[in-house]
C-alpha cells in the first residue's frame, strides 16, 4: 500500500492536473467508480489504477501497468472530486487521427468551458457523431472536469484536437454553423453528410470558419430568450440534424 504523498507515482498523478503535463506525458485521469468501470470495459491503455481498499472493492476487475492500493489520505491528495469514491485510472490518450468516415461529425470552435466540452462529447456519443474535432484553443477534453462531464463518452468517440487551419483543410464534409441568424432548424433540410460547428460561448463561430460554411442554422426562441448554453444548443442541433435526414 502507498502511504506517502511523496511517492513518485502519486507525484506523477498529481501533476496531471496541469494541461502541459497531460500533453507531455500523453496521460489523463478518469476518477470515480462509474468512469473507471467504463474505462476497464473499453480497450483503453491504462497506465495506473489506484484506489483505497473500499474503492478497489467496488470494481469487478482491475488492470493496468500498475495497480496500487493507497491510503485514504494519499487518495484525497490526488483526487479532483468533491466527494471522492476512492478509485482512479490513469489512462494513455488514444492516438487521434483526422478521418472522414461516417455521415456526420462535430467541430468545436474555441469552446472554453470544460463542462461544455465534456457534455457535448457525451451527447455526440449518444447521437452517433463518432468524431469530435476541437480547435486548439478549446478547453482540453482530457482535463478532469471535461472527462467527468463526458460520463464515459470520451471512450466512445474519436477526439481530434488540432489547429483550426489543419482541420479546415482536412474536413471534407459540408460545414453547418450554429448561429442565431441562421435558418430555423425546424425547417432546415441539408445533406446526409455534414459537420456541425459549435462556436465559442461569448463570440460564436470564428470568421475563418464562417467563410467556409455551407449552411447556418438557428434554434427558434420564445419568451424573449436570446441564447442557450453551448452544450444545450449542441445537443438540440445534433438530434434535429440527425432526424432531418429521415424526414
Amino acid at each position: 500500500m502507498i502511504i506517502s504523498k511523496q511517492n513518485q507515482l502519486i507525484k506523477q498523478i498529481k501533476a496531471l492536473s496541469d494541461k502541459k503535463e497531460r500533453d507531455r506525458s500523453g496521460l489523463y485521469i478518469a476518477e470515480g467508480v462509474k468512469l473507471v468501470k467504463e474505462a476497464l470495459s473499453f480497450p483503453c491503455r491504462i497506465f495506473a489504477l489506484i484506489g483505497t481498499c473500499d474503492g478497489m472493492a467496488k470494481l469487478a476487475e482491475t488492470r493496468g501497468e500498475r495497480v496500487e492500493e493507497v491510503s485514504e489520505e494519499v487518495f484525497l491528495s490526488v483526487s479532483t472530486e468533491k466527494s471522492p469514491q476512492g478509485v482512479m485510472a490513469v489512462i494513455y490518450k488514444p492516438e487521434s487521427f483526422i478521418v472522414n468516415e461516417g455521415d456526420r461529425c462535430l467541430l468545436l470552435d474555441d469552446v472554453q468551458d470544460p463542462n461544455n466540452v465534456g457534455a457535448i462529447i457525451r451527447t455526440a456519443a449518444a447521437t452517433g457523431y463518432n468524431t469530435v474535432y476541437l480547435t486548439d484553443n478549446c478547453a482540453d477534453p482530457y482535463s478532469p472536469k471535461s472527462v467527468r462531464a463526458t460520463m464515459g463518452g470520451i471512450f466512445r468517440v474519436n477526439v481530434v484536437y488540432a489547429d483550426r487551419n489543419n482541420l479546415l483543410k482536412t474536413i471534407k464534409k459540408p460545414l453547418i454553423v450554429a448561429d442565431m441568424g441562421g435558418e430555423n432548424i425546424d425547417t432546415f433540410r441539408g445533406s446526409k453528410e455534414f459537420c456541425l460547428v459549435i462556436g465559442n460561448e461569448g463570440n460564436g463561430v470564428s470568421e475563418q470558419i464562417r467563410k467556409k460554411a455551407k449552411y447556418t442554422v438557428s434554434i427558434p426562441m420564445e419568451n424573449g430568450v436570446e441564447s442557450l448554453n453551448a452544450a444545450v444548443s449542441a445537443g438540440i442541433l445534433m438530434y434535429q440534424l440527425k432526424n432531418s435526414i429521415r424526414r
